[in-house]
């Protein structure tokens, strides 16, 4: 999908953020009792939706510096996409206005390593979908980025909407960087 301003606009707070994280050493967005009874009075207007694995190391407010209503989080283990993201996706970028979709994932991700084990009971809904996006690569690196493309192009498909651009990201857990070029 082609991307627009306001995507690109989006895209660019969200590389901002991540080199001040880069630096930090605590959290720097916005979550001061003024921007909660702002929010709370006037509703939330996030400007990208990111779609993250639940892996307690990846904090996508803190990865992008975001503060209280900045991001649209949702986090499922491996950033597997279903009915319910799509579902979830849809309501931002329909009823919030997003314009930038990110399905951020990360190195050293438990849910891709699970999906070469046979697993049983609710995980394998997980590494299921993980399997069907990897096939047999063994690279944990490039499983990661395989498992990305696949749920970004079950969003495309849902969206096919060309005001709404969707990217892939790679987070790098040793070093905090986001790689947004290495999908493209």
């Amino acid at each position: 999908m082609r991307e627009n301003n306001v995507a690109a606009d989006a895209l660019e707070r969200l590389k901002e953020g991540n080199k001040i994280y880069i630096n930090s050493t605590n959290g720097v967005g916005d979550i001061s009792l003024e921007r909660r009874r702002y929010t709370s009075e006037h509703g939330q207007s996030p400007y990208a939706v990111i779609v993250s694995c639940s892996d307690s190391r990846v904090m996508p407010e803190s990865i992008f510096s975001a503060g209280i209503g900045d991001l649209f989080v949702i986090r499922v283990a491996g950033n597997v996409i279903d009915n319910i993201q799509l579902g979830s996706i849809q309501y931002a970028t329909e009823h919030l206005g997003c314009r930038l979709v990110v399905v951020l994932g990360h190195t050293g991700c438990g849910a891709v390593s699970a999906a070469t084990h046979q697993n049983g009971g609710y995980v394998k809904f997980i590494t299921d979908e993980i399997k069907h996006a990897v096939g047999d690569e063994t690279d944990a690196g490039k499983a990661s980025i395989l498992n990305v493309k696949q749920s970004v192009g079950k969003i495309e498909k849902l969206l096919n909407n060309a005001d709404v651009v969707v990217k892939g990201a790679l987070y790098h857990t040793d070093s905090g960087i986001v790689d947004f070029e290495l999908l493209s």
